[in-house]
């Protein structure tokens, strides 16, 4: 087929005025270019296209099957679906409780709650609000969102709008800190953490501040991690010997505190004063910042003394866990 093709075009360029003779021959040709195929009639393409060979019909079919089998897209949104899905069964949910009926229950038992998030309706419904109330004031951050967002924080659970995540260990109130502090100690100390919301740091404070016998922990109510599993795991059975204080307010606790003869002493790199120069002796309050921003202003300003830790290296700072032990190891030992 293809030499025929080209000995007629080839005539056809050698004698221009022969139309007559090689008019059956494009007629019958499949393969004629564009150009030629213009000039004919859409009732000539008709005949040309009925006249597919069978070999040609038998690859067209063949492409329409690939084309119905191809499909990429939908495979790569079903592995997006099974890595989602995987996401969400590794997320611990063991100390979590929703549903209106088993939040109500944890919150009439006095179990140890750490956070508790919930929609408008069931923040204003009789049935929750005074226990609400009464368990913000104890320290518990209660937080208000949207249905969906609790749907998120579930993955897709029926949550009736209302989510509770309990803590690893009860708290106490601000002046039974206070009281329980100076029982058998004349110079208690005490450590208050200001914005620090790694759980893994909160723990390892935890740990150091029972090992140099601290009488208590102070952790605000927003900004810092509450006393979840992962802290209790890190403090490594510390939590169950020390007893933590969860208030809504640091600075007003911080005074407070002062009312009760204690002085308040900030870490930070600005401190005029080095720790290892520092020999008071009083009851005390020792406030350990973030590791990135440190004591907030407001804070400061509330500190009697402000301590650093002289470093001798090139490392500017330490981690906010490692300078509460260094700081308690300082303060002990005099």
């Amino acid at each position: 087929m293809k030499n025929s093709s080209k000995n007629n075009f080839s005539e056809k360029k050698s004698n221009p005025n022969k139309k007559n003779s090689n008019s059956n021959f494009f007629s019958k040709n499949n393969n004629s270019s564009k150009k030629n195929n213009r000039t004919f009639s859409n009732s000539h393409k008709n005949k040309v296209s009925s006249k597919l060979s069978e070999s040609d019909k038998s690859n067209f079919s063949s492409f329409k099957r690939t084309k119905l089998t191809f499909k990429p897209n939908f495979e790569i949104s079903s592995k997006g679906t099974d890595i989602y899905q995987e996401f969400s069964n590794k997320k611990n949910f063991d100390d979590w409780i929703w549903g209106k009926h088993s939040v109500y229950e944890a919150l009439t038992k006095g179990r140890a709650i750490n956070r508790i998030w919930c929609t408008s309706e069931i923040l204003s419904s009789e049935k929750f609000y005074i226990l609400l109330k009464q368990i913000k004031s104890n320290g518990v951050l209660i937080e208000e969102v949207s249905w969906n967002r609790l749907s998120q924080l579930t993955c897709g659970a029926s949550h009736q709008g209302v989510v509770l995540q309990l803590a690893c260990s009860k708290t106490i109130s601000l002046n039974n800190l206070i009281d329980f502090s100076k029982k058998n100690c004349s110079n208690p100390i005490i450590l208050a953490l200001d914005g620090i919301t790694d759980p893994h740091n909160v723990g390892a404070i935890i740990r150091s501040a029972e090992a140099f016998d601290c009488k208590g922990i102070i952790i605000p109510q927003r900004r810092s991690a509450g006393l979840t599993g992962t802290v209790a795991k890190v403090a490594a059975g510390a939590l169950e010997h020390l007893p933590v204080s969860r208030v809504v307010n640091l600075n007003r606790s911080l005074e407070e505190l002062k009312k009760n003869g204690f002085i308040t002493i900030g870490l930070s790199g600005d401190g005029q004063m080095s720790i290892s120069n520092f020999n008071e002796k009083s009851p005390m309050v020792v406030i350990v910042g973030s590791e990135d921003k440190g004591i907030s202003l407001l804070t400061q300003k509330k500190c009697d003394f402000l301590l650093k830790i002289p470093l001798k290296g090139k490392t500017s700072s330490l981690n906010a866990s490692v300078a509460a032990a260094i700081s308690l190891f300082q303060l002990t030992s005099k």
